[in-house]
């Protein structure tokens, strides 16, 4: 499953898939690898499918909303060929047209490798990894791990700064300026509270003899398997593939430039 692999190396995984994608400007290339990530999630990640396609819906729209502002606005180069329609002043081209789509697939991996990544990781496993395998910081990791922790306790506390205020007749604002005092009615309260537990916080940690070295032992252990390995090899490796097979059959295009044989 891939949620039992090593965060930081699956973060690493799916991070140069993203990148690599960016130069790629052809249909064929984000078409395949997007194919590949939906199976793999599909199949293999043990995340539900409801569960994903619902979190998947809005990358489609804002997939959709890339592609149709690059036919309107594509630059000089990428807007040749034959003039397929006209909206209001602008020529949509096919090349538009396929700059267009490919911007939109890219759009729609960089969203399915997210959420391959965010579905299946444990945030503190995540956090405990980079100090890990990465050397983050202790400190920074610990700061990062409880600030995480408050953002629930931040919701709590904001509602019942809302119901309290309400219970006062203070309702809701209307017009700018009132906006603005409510606005500081809730962040002044939340603040000082953040601030005291901030405090707490810290003396707790190093009253326990936190001080944010290195050399410190680990309660739990991260560690980089042959799985983990496995992983990185078959993601990168389908992606390198998809690259060589887009290559032979004429389709690769880098930045615009032709690179296929």
């Amino acid at each position: 499953m891939t949620a039992s692999l090593n965060p930081a190396l699956k973060a690493v995984t799916v991070l140069i898939p993203g990148i690599l994608l960016s130069f790629s400007f052809d249909i064929f290339t984000p078409l395949v690898f997007l194919l590949f990530i939906i199976g793999y999630t599909i199949f293999f990640s043990g995340v539900p499918l409801k569960k994903w396609l619902m979190f998947f819906l809005p990358f489609m729209i804002l997939a959709a909303g890339f592609a149709w502002m690059s036919m309107l606005y594509a630059s000089g180069s990428f807007a040749e060929g034959r003039t397929l329609f006209t909206v209001w002043r602008f020529d949509v081209t096919t090349g538009s047209v396929a700059v267009g789509i490919s911007l939109a697939l890219r759009s729609l991996c960089f969203g399915a490798l997210s959420l391959l990544f965010i579905l299946t990781t444990d945030s503190t496993k995540f956090m405990l990894s980079l100090m890990q395998q990465f050397k983050l910081p202790p400190s920074i990791t610990y700061g990062v791990l409880a600030g995480y922790r408050f953002l629930p306790l931040f919701r709590h506390e904001f509602q019942l700064l809302r119901q309290a205020q309400r219970v006062r007749g203070a309702g809701r604002a209307k017009g700018i300026k009132a906006k603005i005092l409510q606005f500081r009615r809730y962040a002044v309260p939340l603040m000082a509270n953040a601030i005291r537990r901030a405090e707490r916080t810290a003396n707790a940690m190093e009253s326990k003899g936190f001080t944010g070295s290195y050399e410190r032992t680990h309660y739990h252990h991260m560690q980089i398997t042959a799985k983990d390995w496995s992983f990185f090899g078959m993601v990168n490796g389908a992606l390198l593939i998809t690259f060589a097979v887009s290559y032979y059959l004429g389709y690769l295009s880098i930045f615009g430039y032709q690179a296929g044989s």
